[in-house]
């Protein structure tokens, strides 16, 4: 009775178009495989027919053909995913919705599905070399399991009324076309990509390498199965332990001609020892590195490359560097104590919970770690009630002992210096580097600080900077079309991947050195879509212009010139620290691009509209000068161009605690009522073309507000300062020979 009553339902729909652009679909449930078989292919019809010649699905033709596929008109899906591989811009354009395809020519064949689909994909995979084999595998075995798709088809039906729009007909028929083909696909890929593997491949998943002092570190070797000679490694230390990512990673490399190594952190993945982040990485990758040196398969060659963590552990390996290791290609590399978790001696919140999703088990914690509203609520809660932010935890409602423990390491002291380079230890590093982040990496200030620690100390490094419009997971993968609402310039998407195996290439196997690296620093300048390339950052910087921030009122805010004030005045700003109402500094690039800003709080400074095309390269810095009546303050500068349009680009900003500013090692505590100077130069870079008619807005601002420490200026350890220490507000004089250095320069036409 059921498949009847659905089926007279779905011959009523045929006879009868639902409403203009609204879509009739009975209440189905997710789990209702027979009803939403019956159901879907009719609503994906009456769309197609409805709306063929409309904007939704005219200018959408990914939608199209997902639909097409639903409806079970093949024929017409694959010609539109032909179509589509003509105008892509891909490297990879013939791969482009393979999986889609075959099981569109599956569907259309007489013998059995399974069958039908493992002959197209066989036959396709021994035609792949062993990247486009790689590179086809995700996308025919679902990333978190099928159980994802079938949570999207359930968002989807939820709460949806008998009448749905365009959009929601759309989408519904989207995440059920999806969940069918992997439910269809998956178990036949995965098989069938296992066997290629072992075609392909000698695939080590459990090696276990000792170290020195007794420690056990797991990791995955994967090798060309064909390849005798001994050949260099590429090697990759994780913290995010995962086997299928570790195996996918070894893969790659071995792809390219490598043994592919991916080595776990202590305490991680297969390791019985105990995990401790950042501490054992100096120590633990050279033990992995002497492991490849004397494997039979080694050629005696190792290089790095990775991002984030495994970025901060290439670095880590170069303080005691081992003699095998030839190069490292650090993304978006962090240094603890300096980036995280704390950055410029301000400890921030945006990381929190990124302890216990590495160190809860031997791999990752991803459900504690993927609960935004925890925290959010933390902080939120943390913020409104004033306590100390060594008690945050407690908020929380969970110890977390490794922010305990950092928290007793406020300035960047041996601590934290045993974990990376320091000072004359870069000296020693003269391996070639290839350092690769973005303007809005969260994480810019530690790759940069790397750069320029390495030159100060080794002023003959032979040290490579690509840096462009990506955030801190774009750099590590070569950038998105679209960054937090701004549409990057094409020129910028590159293949991080790519150019990293190009400079392996061009360092192990003496190849030719990546075309993009011109020059020592490379550089993609926003809006003008060109890559440009100097000598060192000193060169950028060099060409810094002076400006003042003035008390002469001007555009809602107060003037920003390069004229320095002939008589010296002051700007007045007052915080209360109890007023939890409200919030001080908003410095966060996101989006990019913003209508409006928050004027309440913070000051003001405009310089007047520029009179031709200039463009911003480099890291801006400046000095402050103010006399406060507490003992310290935590400073917030950014940098915006307010457009023509009166919209405002995020260029860059500068978060820092004033009292260790001098030397981030040492606090040296403000004197109340005394002139005070407060340089500040550990900002982010950015390249920027900015138009006629733009101004330069600088906001100064005191750092008040849930995503970070508040210092509430006693002098006292900040995490033990609560709203009891506000007392009396902070009330700072700032001088208008205080300046902000911008590296500008005029566009030559």
């Amino acid at each position: 009775m059921k498949k009847l009553f659905f089926l007279s339902i779905s011959l009523c729909l045929m006879g009868k178009p639902a409403s203009a652009q609204q879509f009739y679909f009975p209440k189905i449930s997710a789990h209702d495989s027979v009803g939403l078989a019956l159901q879907i292919p009719v609503l994906a019809n009456q769309v197609l027919l409805q709306c063929h010649d409309k904007k939704e699905l005219k200018n959408a033709p990914n939608d199209l053909f997902r639909l097409q596929m639903a409806a079970g008109q093949y024929d017409k899906a694959i010609g539109i995913i032909g179509e589509l591989r003509k105008t892509s811009k891909e490297k990879n354009s013939g791969l482009l919705f393979l999986q889609y395809e075959f099981y569109a020519r599956a569907k259309l064949k007489k013998e059995a599905f399974e069958d039908a689909f493992s002959h197209l994909f066989e036959e396709r995979l021994r035609q792949m070399d062993d990247k486009d084999a790689l590179s086809v595998s995700t996308a025919f075995v679902s990333r978190n399991g099928i159980g994802e798709y079938r949570s999207g088809l359930e968002r989807s039906l939820a709460g949806l009324r008998d009448s749905l729009s365009v959009r929601e007909a759309i989408d519904l028929c989207k995440s059920y076309f999806v969940l069918e083909v992997f439910k269809h696909i998956e178990p036949v890929s995965v098989r069938l990509l296992e066997e290629d593997d072992k075609r392909r491949y000698i695939i080590e998943d459990s090696v276990m390498i000792k170290t020195a002092e007794g420690f056990t570190l797991s990791a995955v070797v994967v090798r060309k199965r064909e390849v005798i000679a001994p050949q260099p490694a590429a090697l990759f230390f994780f913290m995010y332990a995962n086997t299928v990512q570790g195996i996918y990673e070894a893969k790659q490399s071995a792809s390219y001609g490598y043994v592919g190594v991916v080595a776990d952190v202590r305490g991680k993945r297969l390791s019985p020892d105990e995990v401790a982040p950042y501490e054992n990485e100096a120590k633990d990758v050279n033990a992995v590195i002497d492991w490849i040196s004397r494997q039979t398969w080694s050629n005696g060659k190792v290089g790095m490359y990775g991002g984030s963590y495994s970025g901060f552990a290439q670095w880590a390996a170069a303080k005691n560097m081992h003699p095998a290791l030839k190069t490292i290609v650090p993304y978006a590399a962090a240094i603890p104590g300096l980036g995280v978790p704390m950055e410029n001696n301000v400890f921030i919140n945006a990381n929190y919970g990124w302890a216990f999703y590495v160190t809860n088990n031997k791999y990752l914690d991803n459900q504690v770690y993927n609960d935004p509203h925890r925290w959010n609520q933390m902080q939120d809660n943390w913020y409104s009630t004033g306590k100390a932010y060594n008690k945050i935890d407690s908020i929380d409602g969970t110890p977390n002992p490794w922010l305990q423990k950092w928290l007793k390491h406020p300035a960047f002291d041996q601590y934290w210096q045993n974990m990376i380079p320091y000072k004359q230890e870069y000296a020693r590093i003269n391996i070639p580097v290839l350092s690769i982040t973005g303007y809005y990496d969260d994480g810019q200030i530690s790759a940069i600080q790397y750069l320029k620690e390495h030159y100060k100390y080794n002023p003959e490094a032979n040290h490579y900077l690509i840096i462009g419009p990506y955030d801190h997971f774009g750099a590590q993968r070569g950038g998105y079309p679209v960054l937090r609402d701004y549409q990057v310039d094409p020129v910028a998407l590159i293949s991080t991947r790519d150019i990293t195996y190009q400079w392996l290439d061009y360092i192990l196997k003496d190849g030719t050195k990546p075309a993009i690296l011109k020059d020592k620093i490379n550089y993609e300048v926003m809006g003008a879509n060109v890559w440009k390339h100097a000598a060192s950052l000193d060169q950028l910087n060099d060409k810094a212009v002076s400006f003042y921030l003035t008390d002469i009122k001007s555009a809602g805010g107060f003037k920003l010139t390069s004229k320095k004030p002939v008589e010296r005045k002051t700007l007045y700003q007052e915080v209360d620290f109890k007023d939890r109402k409200t919030s001080n500094n908003e410095y966060y690039p996101y989006p990019i691009i913003k209508e409006e800003l928050d004027r309440s709080n913070g000051l003001f400074f405009v310089s007047d509209p520029l009179t031709e095309n200039m463009s911003i390269s480099g890291t801006f810095s400046g000095k402050l000068k103010a006399s406060i009546n507490k003992k310290d303050m935590d400073i917030g500068v950014v940098l915006y161009e307010i457009m023509p349009d009166g919209k405002y680009f995020c260029l860059s900003y500068y978060l820092g605690r004033a009292s260790y500013a001098e030397d981030m090692c040492v606090r040296k505590l403000l004197v109340p009522g005394k002139v005070e100077t407060i340089p500040f130069e550990r900002t982010r870079m950015v390249s920027r073309q900015l138009s006629k008619g733009s101004r330069i807005l600088v906001v100064l601002n005191i750092n008040k507000n849930a995503g970070a420490q508040i210092n509430y200026g006693t002098g006292k350890d900040v995490s033990e300062e609560t709203i009891a220490d506000a007392k009396e507000p902070l009330k700072i004089r700032w001088y208008n020979d205080s300046f902000i250095k911008i590296p500008l320069e005029v566009v030559k036409k």
